[in-house]
């Protein structure tokens, strides 16, 4: 066949409606999955910067055994192109207006922060400032406690070792202050250059250089794994996914973004499934009129694999023409947010899973039944001869559950998300067989007439296989918009309803027992109520099963619980955010035994039964694991690794209390009168990071809207090319019943019961299916507690029924303005 002839058949075929309905289908599917993997992208990238500047950087290196790193290490790192800054921090008297205090120092250089930015006041009374840079050499910001517990005023001296230095700020927030709650001591920062000169770091002292690092994720990464060989167990890299608030934050955001595209992924696959295997039954006949004129079978298959590599070409150049300019406006969309600008970058392996999504579709699904039209007897022209077999079906649905999957685990690499998607689609198969088998039973004896009702169950009888095809299809496009829908209501609204309003923002530590009650009447008499107080012990976990930890647990490099003290404390109810996992809680009266958090637990391979050994001070505590449970980090609340019960190993210990309350925006200055009645007490301010999760939750809900609204687009597209795979032969029945007299109302009311009846049942499938599937992807995946979604539940089935109802009803629009006799003609 020449040039010439090609290029006619092409032209020819592609003004026939089902290869518009592929290409429509494969564009839409290219797009919808390109936009969702850019944007997500995007959008991931977006946020985790944006979430940087709680660490200060990109990157954190701590060294804590006393050295610092070889200078070979920052030379590397600007090499590469990566910006650095450089910490010191340990704890040492301070002395001023003859007072002495231990301190909390941290000691920076020019560079730092590199991300985010200093607050401090230049007086008590003085407004609020920021900086991108620390004191200057010579100076120190102290925090406020600091001044009133040495009486000590801005502008003053105060000696760190043998180095005299300027009080010129306070210090009232660092970017990577976080949930320090090991910082009782006041804090102080000073200059990098200022430390030698103070003489307080001897060898042996207990000191820990801190190294930040910021740069383009590549090379990030090329950089630990240059570095990572020459790690020694006390060196430890931190990125902002290690911190549990922010980290639960950004990996809820990213499983959500994962989960949307993983439905794009599915719809998109089932458009071109169903659009591409109604193009090949049509074209039976023509292939058998081809064989009739010569062709080989050969010939053919070669011809059409011609055209599907063709059709993937212009699916994959549509999808991207779509694509790129929406994902310029919602990138536009996510520079808003952040009130800053984001570059706009295409990331190349993001466009992977939309070119293996226009592949794998046609291979998979239009490439099979394609595939037998070489095996089309060349008697058809002459006789109708029966369809593809049910072997041949099955074989089809096999291979395509089989690509499916395989595209949303290259998409998303997560087996649960997998294993939620791929059960809902059984239990809604199962389903389908049962309701097939009720349906021939209960349509088999209606007959027909000229009631409305009566003509749809007879033709949902007679188009009994399509009709279950179509409620397959419709439902699992259901299922799949309403697990996104239900699955957004769940996780957002409950992430949101994690942060009310009257959420905790500051933390008091270091509460002396005798004036808990004093603090609790200080707050109270201005209206802000604390939430519950909680004693602390600061201990450390030495030992399990009478071993030490370290040689107990082979992998203790990577639990940074080990490496430090922990927040020890007692309680008698377990707390409203916390779940027993494994065991019970303590019992009333019971005073043996201690509840691990379950991330640590399961990091060091703890049980119950499993005996744990503590070292507070010189003093050593033991107790056995009687309770495994989970810890919601990112309430904003006082949270603990290890709980006792009252009256346990830890009631002889000395303790300080903690607490948490919410302090309105406008009462910040009560902040001011509680720091001078209570010199001692620290006060943690978090609202900046509360601020920073309901940032990150804004962006997604808004991305998220962005992709409902083309995950819904795809389903409408599913929908109308299920539809038209029965357009002829609905359109035939319509022709004949106008010739034998029926009126057009008759033919409008028919067809309309007919399909909103699809629709119905299908959205009851759905929903169904979709509520399995949320359950297993809302208490597996996003660990929360799965609730009936009756809002969305009730009215979908009949949306379904009202959608699928105009459908059909557009389908009678030949029927009914072209006469009977052009009609039949046309379609035969």
């Amino acid at each position: 066949m020449g040039a010439t002839k090609k290029l006619s058949s092409v032209r020819r075929d592609w003004r026939e409606r089902d290869v518009r309905v592929v290409l429509a289908a494969l564009i839409v599917a290219v797009a919808t999955v390109a936009t969702i993997a850019l944007f997500a992208s995007q959008l991931q990238s977006a946020l985790i910067s944006s979430a940087s500047t709680f660490l200060a950087a990109d990157r954190k290196l701590e060294a804590e055994n006393g050295v610092p790193a070889p200078p070979e290490w920052r030379a590397e790192a600007e090499r590469r192109g990566i910006d650095t800054a450089e910490m010191v921090e340990f704890s040492t008297m301070v002395f001023g207006n003859d007072s002495f205090q231990l301190v909390a120092v941290k000691a920076v250089n020019d560079n730092y922060p590199l991300k985010g930015e200093v607050e401090y006041q230049l007086g008590e009374e003085a407004p609020r400032q920021v900086s991108a840079r620390g004191p200057d050499r010579g100076n120190v910001w102290v925090n406020p406690r600091l001044l009133r517990l040495l009486d000590v005023e801005i502008g003053g001296s105060l000696e760190i070792g043998n180095k005299a230095l300027t009080v010129s700020g306070l210090l009232i927030r660092e970017p990577d202050g976080g949930f320090n709650m090991a910082a009782l001591a006041p804090r102080v920062m000073m200059h990098t250059d200022d430390v030698a000169a103070t003489n307080v770091i001897q060898q042996g002292s207990r000191v820990e250089y801190v190294y930040l690092y910021a740069g383009e994720e590549s090379d990030l990464n090329a950089f630990y794994n240059w570095l990572k060989p020459r790690f020694e167990p006390s060196h430890e890299w931190e990125s902002i996914r290690d911190g549990e608030a922010l980290s639960q934050s950004l990996l809820k955001a990213e499983r959500f973004l994962l989960l949307g595209g993983s439905l794009a992924v599915l719809l998109a696959a089932v458009a071109v499934a169903v659009a591409s295997r109604q193009y090949a039954m049509n074209q039976r006949d023509t292939v058998a009129l081809l064989k009739t004129l010569g062709l080989s079978s050969q010939g053919i298959g070669k011809l059409y694999i011609g055209r599907l590599v063709l059709w993937g070409l212009v699916g994959i150049v549509g999808g991207l023409l779509i694509a790129l300019p929406i994902v310029w406006m919602l990138n536009s969309l996510v520079a808003d947010l952040l009130d800053r600008p984001v570059d706009f970058r295409i990331d190349i392996l993001a466009l992977t899973p939309a070119l293996m999504t226009a592949v794998v579709s046609l291979f998979a699904f239009a490439y099979p039944p394609i595939r037998r039209l070489r095996n089309v007897p060349a008697m058809r022209v002459l006789r109708s001869q029966p369809g593809e077999s049910g072997r041949e079906a099955w074989l089809d649905i096999v291979i395509a559950v089989v690509a499916v999957f395989g595209l949303v685990w290259l998409y998303a690499r997560e087996i649960t998300l997998v294993l939620a998607l791929l059960g809902g689609l059984a239990a809604l198969l199962g389903i389908l067989v049962v309701l097939g088998w009720l349906m021939v039973i209960g349509l088999r004896h209606v007959s027909g007439g000229g009631n409305a009702w009566r003509l749809a169950l007879v033709a949902l009888y007679r188009h009994r296989r399509a009709s279950l095809s179509q409620i397959a299809v419709f439902s699992m496009t259901l299922m799949l918009a309403c697990t996104l829908v239900l699955v957004r209501s769940s996780l957002l609204d409950d992430w949101q309803a994690q942060l009310p309003e009257d959420t905790p923002n500051h933390f008091l530590i270091n509460i002396a027992p005798d004036v808990v009650d004093d603090v609790e009447d200080f707050l109270q008499a201005r209206s802000l109520p604390l939430d519950t107080l909680y004693p602390m012990v600061r201990g450390r976990l030495t030992e399990l099963n009478d071993q030490p930890v370290k040689e107990a647990v082979s992998k203790d490099e990577r639990v940074g619980a080990l490496n430090r003290e922990l927040n020890l404390t007692w309680m008698d109810q377990l707390p409203d955010d916390n779940r027993i996992v494994d065991g019970e809680w303590f019992e009333e009266e019971q005073t043996s035994g201690v509840s691990v958090e379950a991330e640590l637990a399961e990091k060091l391979g703890l049980k119950l039964g499993d005996k744990l050994g503590f070292t507070i001070g010189s003093d050593k505590v033991s107790a056995e694991i009687t309770s495994i449970r989970t810890v919601q980090w990112d309430s904003m609340k006082p949270n603990f690794y290890m709980a006792f019960p009252p009256g346990g190993a830890l009631d002889t210990m000395p303790a300080t209390w903690i607490t948490s309350f919410h302090l309105p925006a406008d009462q910040k200055s009560e902040l001011n009168a509680f720091s001078r009645t209570f010199p001692t007490i620290s006060v943690l301010e978090v609202d900046h990071i509360i601020e920073r999760i309901r940032s990150i939750v804004q962006q997604v809900t808004q991305a998220i809207e962005a992709i409902l609204v083309m995950i819904l687009a795809a389903a409408l597209v599913v929908m109308a090319a299920v539809v038209s795979a029965t357009l002829q032969d609905r359109q035939r029945e319509g022709a004949l019943l106008r010739t034998l007299g029926g009126r057009q109302s008759l033919l409008v009311r028919s067809t309309m019961v007919e399909f909103a009846l699809l629709g119905f049942f299908a959205g009851i499938l759905g929903v169904a299916a979709a509520e399995a599937a949320v359950w297993a992807l809302q208490y597996r995946m996003f660990e929360g507690e799965f609730n009936w979604h009756w809002s969305v539940v009730l009215p979908i089935p009949l949306i379904s029924a009202i959608l699928l109802s105009i459908f059909g009803r557009l389908q009678l629009r030949p029927v009914l303005e072209v006469s009977p006799m052009l009609l039949l003609r046309r379609l035969e």
